[in-house]
């Protein structure tokens, strides 16, 4: 359904080589579908430069995180966050991301994992900028580390948000928004069953292209545009218009990012 609302994608990897034949055409369709926010996610050093690249070319509409993705923290992670220091201290950015811990892969760094997940935490509190929580089978050992670190000034987004009723209201006592991508769309998913018991101002919009594309695109590339495919599901579930999903949930982006 086409909104005339600006929709934000908190969440989307548009320097991801799965782009590279399209890139400019893809986010043209995502622009022409109502979608002029992108905020763009860091994994490793390596994706630095494509990610200012994009903010060149695309000025008004990308906004850059900073941060090392749990998956790349390896036996080099104290030089890759040194990157990350060194970035921030260089220019500005719309928040520290995506950081977290990441048990699925690979239980082999969880110690490191833990070690940068708090040292970009404290990085974030010290800019004073959100986090934005990568968390894939870790929600206990995420939530371990933001009781100890849990203050005023921090905050940010649950990215992906994929657990049970409970531990979304445990993130959003963090002072954490959810953020709601395909997943919402899936028969299994399970999220869409409590979603409407969360009060909408806690929900941010993703898609974390080019993964978790929505129904009737699951299994192939994501991309920005899909995110109208969440922005309807959110509609029946809350028993909105889609122009009210847009409003409301890119108000709650700009709650987090300050633009």
């Amino acid at each position: 359904m086409k909104t005339n609302a600006i929709i934000t994608d908190t969440h989307t990897h548009l320097y991801s080589e799965e782009f590279d034949k399209d890139r400019s055409e893809m986010i043209q369709r995502a622009i022409d579908a109502g979608v002029s926010r992108f905020f763009i996610p860091a994994i490793d050093s390596t994706c630095t430069e494509s990610m200012y690249d994009l903010e060149n070319k695309y000025p008004n509409n990308v906004f850059l995180m900073m941060g090392l993705h749990p998956t790349y923290v390896k036996e080099n992670y104290l030089e890759e966050l040194q990157h990350v220091e060194e970035e921030l201290a260089k220019r500005k950015f719309y928040a520290i991301g995506e950081i977290g811990i990441d048990l699925y892969w690979d239980k082999t760094h969880l110690l490191q994992q833990q070690i940068a997940f708090r040292r970009q935490i404290q990085l974030a509190k010290h800019y004073k900028l959100p986090i934005v929580i990568h968390c894939r089978e870790a929600f206990d050992e995420i939530f371990e580390i933001l009781e100890e670190e849990k203050s005023e000034d921090l905050f940010g987004i649950f990215h992906c948000f994929s657990g049970t009723y409970e531990q979304a209201l445990q993130a959003i006592s963090y002072n954490m928004k959810l953020g709601i991508g395909g997943v919402v769309t899936f028969k299994n998913g399970k999220i869409d069953q409590f979603l409407n018991q969360i009060d909408l101002k806690h929900i941010v919009l993703e898609t974390d292209s080019p993964y978790l594309a929505p129904i009737p695109f699951r299994g192939k590339r994501n991309e920005s545009g899909y995110i109208i495919k969440v922005v309807d599901k959110l509609a029946q579930i809350y028993n909105l218009s889609a122009n009210e999903i847009a409003t409301i949930t890119t108000e709650n982006s700009k709650a987090i990012f300050g633009i």
